[in-house]
């Protein structure tokens, strides 16, 4: 943690699509319009090199977009927690991948990886159906790390969102001050819970939460919800992005976590969640 307590963060909203280097090029030029704010992180949004139809993708992480993504953020001197990227399995003959996300410190050195636990495999009643579980692997470790200057964070993905337990357990076991969210919530399920869950998860938590989300459709007709946004520990949103690729930024206070825990501890008057 700075010796300010405080930090800039934006949250990059993107309309990736089916082509890599293009959604490449959409990340790298709000990443470097979001440094001119003087950030010192950038989070971007699940799935953000491919939107698309092909279900089995896998990058190449190791040779190629993870070296990217440490030289973009040497060169832009940030932070970045960077979105989702599908990463082979230790099974090599499973057709299957991870959904990572990768936290990169300034210097470009990985600080940690998360691969998403809960796979969206739902079918709604006059909205989407899809089966995440077709395609990728659950990964099985919560993950929270030291991103300077943010302190202890907690990494998880989209659909995880729906798992309160999951936050729970960042918060108080791994300590975790801001929690990431990066995503790419539907519009049928993000127009009604996008928002409460985000706010429900931060207050619950007494946490800042970062949620950088896709937008625009994918496909013919799968539409992104959009307004990614910068949540404080009391529930107040600090930061909505516009609609369209974007981003927004807000202040991160720290001396607020500490005052919001002190006032209102919540954390020390559980009695229900024995090992958290």
């Amino acid at each position: 943690m700075s010796d300010s307590l405080k930090a800039l963060v934006a949250c990059v909203q993107l309309d990736s699509q089916d082509n890599e280097e293009d959604n490449w090029t959409q990340i790298v030029k709000l990443c470097r319009s979001a440094a001119r704010c003087s950030v010192d992180v950038i989070a971007l949004p699940e799935n953000m090199l491919y939107e698309g139809r092909e279900l089995l993708r896998k990058h190449n992480i190791e040779g190629d977009w993870k070296p990217r993504l440490q030289q973009l953020a040497r060169d832009l001197g940030v932070a970045l927690v960077a979105g989702s990227l599908r990463e082979p399995t230790e099974d090599t003959e499973s057709p299957k991948s991870y959904n990572s996300c990768l936290a990169i410190d300034k210097t470009g050195t990985e600080v940690g990886r998360y691969r998403k636990i809960h796979l969206f495999d739902i079918d709604l009643e006059n909205g989407p159906s899809h089966k995440e579980s077709d395609y990728l692997a659950p990964g099985k470790d919560l993950v929270a790390c030291d991103l300077s200057p943010l302190g202890r964070i907690g990494l998880t993905i989209c659909y995880d969102l729906r798992f309160p337990e999951l936050y729970r357990r960042l918060a108080r076991t791994e300590k975790a001050q801001t929690l990431f969210v990066p995503a790419s919530f539907t519009m049928t399920t993000g127009k009604d819970h996008w928002e409460v869950l985000l706010r429900a998860r931060a207050i619950e938590n007494q946490c800042y939460v970062v949620a950088p989300n896709q937008c625009g459709v994918k496909g013919k007709h799968m539409q992104k919800y959009g307004r990614s946004m910068i949540i404080d520990p009391w529930g107040t949103v600090l930061a909505t992005a516009p609609d369209g690729p974007s981003f927004c930024v807000a202040e991160l206070d720290f001396n607020k976590v500490a005052n919001f825990r002190r006032s209102l501890p919540i954390q020390g008057h559980t009695r229900l969640l024995d090992g958290c």
